[in-house]
């Protein structure tokens, strides 16, 4: 019944992706509206699509997903990139992550929240979705400073994103284990320890890739090769807790490490290749990754946690619009900079999705209201996000009112 069940979540996926168009919002939130309808909508009238026994079995394709969006973000970490940009998209995307972090978490704790749900949900708030800004930019022509510096922000972020997420996650495990006869200082290191154990694999998977790309030079060894490593590096964690039970790897860092290293030792024309296999590979897994997350919401748990949302979603706004605005200031960006590139910021999808998968193997007694606060944010933040970005980047000047009033039109 898998097969079927997973014929069912394209077909969904597909038909809302393309009814989310018809209304001009993101393919994901298409996605996430067709999970709802044949998850907790139907369950509402006992029509169960996917019985939730069978959700267990689909989570490998979260892992996949995951896999590739870490993998994809790894290899935007080209040294060349960064030595032409310069320091400002990098402090900004470092200082806006942190940030979104710090607000989120401290309002949390003054709202009287438990200290580790509140360290892994607000280390989800430094994520981004590139996708939202990157669509606004070309479909309105943005071009200007602030476009230049957004779209390399939004290139970094994520990165950062999944480094904070493994570093704050890090802290909420060590709390999670702490007892009377612990050591402290192995419960302050050993975070560090997984993390650089976590980019060790993912190197040493970059660098095998590299090598065995010079061995298949077609283009099916080549995709093939590369699903091995991503399967291979997703399944480290399981493989690392049989031999070392102590420890625990973060599969987006080995993955992303993997890209990033993959990415400075393989050549231009075969890294362009690879992601052009990448590109054609991977829709079909987004669409199941993203319907699954919908029609895993549980409407209960939706109602219990309205307060603490509404703080997520103001928090992390506020949070990244002083980072971006605070990193500008230190790496001495323009004024436009300092004023206009926090706000296309705002939305977020696709890469914090995957991090509460992550998370609910952490906090699992928090799971079911970390999901419900993630996908309720997406939401509201893709639906407003697209807006703002565009509205931020036309009082900047970089969109004109004519190609704005234009395309609204439309």
């Amino acid at each position: 019944m898998v097969l079927f069940y997973l014929s069912v979540i394209l077909l969904t996926g597909l038909l809302f992706g393309k009814l989310a168009k018809k209304f001009k919002l993101p393919n994901v939130t298409g996605y996430l509206l067709g999970g709802l309808l044949i998850g907790p909508i139907l369950g509402l009238l006992g029509v169960h699509v996917i019985p939730e026994s069978e959700f267990e079995e689909l989570h490998v394709i979260s892992q996949i997903a995951l896999g590739f969006i870490a993998f994809s973000i790894g290899t935007e970490f080209q040294l060349s990139y960064f030595k032409r940009v310069g320091k400002l998209p990098i402090v900004i995307a470092t200082l806006e992550s942190f940030f979104a972090i710090v607000v989120v978490f401290v309002t949390l704790i003054a709202f009287g929240n438990d200290v580790r749900f509140s360290l892994v949900l607000s280390a989800i708030a430094a994520a981004t979705a590139p996708a939202a800004t990157i669509m606004v930019i070309k479909q309105y022509k943005a071009k200007g400073e602030v476009t230049e510096n957004l779209l390399s922000v939004v290139a970094i972020d994520d990165a950062t994103a999944i480094v904070f997420f493994g570093l704050f996650v890090a802290v909420a495990k060590a709390i999670g284990n702490a007892s009377g006869d612990i050591n402290l200082a192995w419960m302050i290191s050993k975070p560090f320890v997984e993390i650089v154990m976590s980019l060790g694999i993912g190197g040493l998977a970059g660098v095998l890739i590299s090598f065995g790309f010079k061995w298949f030079t077609g283009r099916g060894n080549r995709i093939s090769l590369l699903l091995a490593f991503i399967f291979l590096v997703a399944a480290m964690p399981e493989l690392i807790e049989q031999v070392l039970p102590d420890f625990e790897v973060s599969t987006l860092l080995a993955c992303m490490m993997m890209g990033a290293v993959f990415t400075n030792l393989t050549k231009e024309d075969v890294l362009d290749t690879v992601m052009y296999l990448v590109d054609r590979v991977t829709p079909p897994i987004f669409i199941m990754f993203f319907v699954i997350s919908g029609a895993e919401l549980q409407f209960d748990v939706l109602l219990t946690v309205g307060g603490i949302g509404v703080i997520y979603i103001v928090g992390r706004v506020i949070g990244k619009l002083f980072g971006a605005f605070l990193g500008a200031e230190i790496a001495h960006g323009s004024h436009n900079v300092k004023k206009y590139l926090g706000w296309g910021l705002v939305p977020q999808a696709g890469v914090a999705i995957g991090l509460t998968i992550v998370a609910a193997n952490i906090v699992p007694e928090y799971a079911a209201k970390i999901s419900a606060i993630i996908l309720s944010a997406t939401f509201v933040y893709e639906l407003v996000g697209p807006l703002i970005t565009k509205t931020a980047l036309t009082k900047a000047g970089e969109i004109t009112p004519e190609m704005a009033q234009q395309k609204m039109s439309h």
